[in-house]
Parts: structure tokens; C-alpha cells; sequence
């Protein structure tokens, strides 16, 4: 698999009806997008960083790499990724939606590399 298999995309960016494929990975619902344009996309905050992660992140942008640290080990504690490899597996092309600004320090980020390395040894 090839970083062209996860795309990234902001969710105020995305065009409607959302591509196939594609998840949401925030833990909060994005402000000033309806429920009813996101239709069909699936929420999956279980795998969104934790509430206590984001806020402490969110205090000090400076904790990136200890954050991506933070990250990785809460999901290495859930299984609520293991559909997205499955997909990926099968060749589809997922895409993972988030609401950041920032499109290089964010947790979608951190979730397409984890998501990489999971395709490279078994799972």
C-alpha cells in the first residue's frame, strides 16, 4: 500500500455527497458542518484522540511529537481501526476526514502512518 491509498482531506473541503470510503476522525463534530452533508460517513470518534489527549495538545502546539507518541500507544488500545486496514487490504481507497487547520501536525496524520504500519505486518 501506498500513502495515495489514505487520503487526507479537511471536512470543510470535502465535496458532497463525500467520497466513498471516507470516516471522520475527530473526537469533537465539527463546527459548522451538518449532520445532513455528511450523511453515509461514518463518525469514528472511538479511534479520535482522547479527550484529555486533545485538550493537552491543544494548550501547547509544541508537544507534536510527544502528542504523535500519545496517540499511537491510545491506539494500539482499541481495535476501532481494524476495519480501515481491512478496506485497505482490499484495495479501496479510504478517506480520513478532520477539521484542523493545521493539515500537517493533526491526528489524521498520526492515524494514516499508524494505519501504514499496520498494513505491513499482519494484523
Amino acid at each position: 500500500m501506498t500513502t495515495e491509498n489514505i487520503q487526507l482531506v479537511r471536512v470543510y473541503d470535502v465535496p458532497e455527497p463525500a467520497l466513498e470510503n471516507s470516516f471522520l476522525v475527530d473526537r469533537l463534530w465539527p463546527r459548522g458542518i451538518s449532520k445532513v452533508r455528511l450523511t453515509g460517513v461514518p463518525w469514528l470518534k472511538s479511534i479520535a484522540p482522547s479527550e484529555a489527549l486533545r485538550r493537552w495538545v491543544h494548550e501547547d502546539p509544541n508537544r507534536w511529537e510527544e502528542f504523535r507518541g500519545r496517540y499511537l500507544a491510545e491506539l494500539e488500545q482499541t481495535d476501532g481501526w481494524k476495519p480501515l486496514v481491512e478496506l485497505l487490504q482490499q484495495g479501496a481507497v479510504v478517506t480520513l476526514l478532520f477539521a484542523n487547520k493545521d493539515t500537517v501536525h493533526n491526528q489524521a496524520v498520526v492515524l494514516r502512518d499508524f494505519l501504514q504500519q499496520k498494513l505491513s505486518v499482519p494484523v
